[in-house]
C-alpha cells in the first residue's frame, strides 16, 4: 500500500530530477529552450517549491497545487510533443521564437524528446498528487 507521504515524495522526486534535466540541457549541454519549453518550466519549477515544502511538513494537501499546475504543464508538454512528432501537426505549427518547438535536440529511440522527458514528469506529478487528493494511501 503506497501512502500519501510516499506519494507527495515520488511527485517531489520527479519535478525535481524534470528541473535538474532541464538546467542539465540548458547550462550544461547548451540546448537554447523554445518557448513552449519556458511555459513547461514555468509550471515544474513552482512544483519543485511547493512539494518541497509539502513533503517537509506532510502537507498532503498540497496535491491540490501540484494536481492545477501539473495538468497544465502536462497538456503544453503533450502539444509540444504531438508538434514534433505528428506530421500533421508539425506542418501546421507556428513559428515560436528564435528556436523551433518542433526542433528536437535529442531524439533518444527515436521517440524520446525533451517534451517527452517533461511530459513523463507531469504524468508521474499528476497521477501521485490524484491519489493523494482521491484518498490513496491512507
Amino acid at each position: 500500500m503506497l501512502k500519501k507521504d510516499n506519494l507527495l515524495f515520488t511527485a517531489w522526486a520527479a519535478s525535481f530530477t524534470a528541473m535538474l534535466g532541464s538546467l542539465y540541457f540548458s547550462e550544461v549541454v547548451g540546448y537554447e529552450p523554445c518557448e513552449l519549453c519556458w511555459y513547461q518550466r514555468i509550471l515544474m519549477y513552482p512544483i519543485v517549491l511547493v512539494l518541497g515544502i509539502a513533503v517537509v511538513r506532510k502537507d498532503v494537501k498540497a496535491a491540490m497545487y501540484s494536481l492545477a499546475l501539473s495538468g497544465i504543464g502536462g497538456l503544453i508538454s503533450l502539444y509540444h510533443y504531438g508538434i514534433q512528432k505528428v506530421d500533421v501537426l508539425t506542418d501546421a505549427a507556428p513559428a515560436c521564437g528564435r528556436v523551433p518547438c518542433t526542433g528536437m535536440y535529442i531524439n533518444w529511440l527515436g521517440f524520446i524528446t525533451i517534451p517527452f522527458l517533461a511530459l513523463t514528469a507531469f504524468t508521474i506529478i499528476f497521477i501521485a498528487s490524484l491519489l493523494i487528493l482521491k484518498g490513496k494511501g491512507d
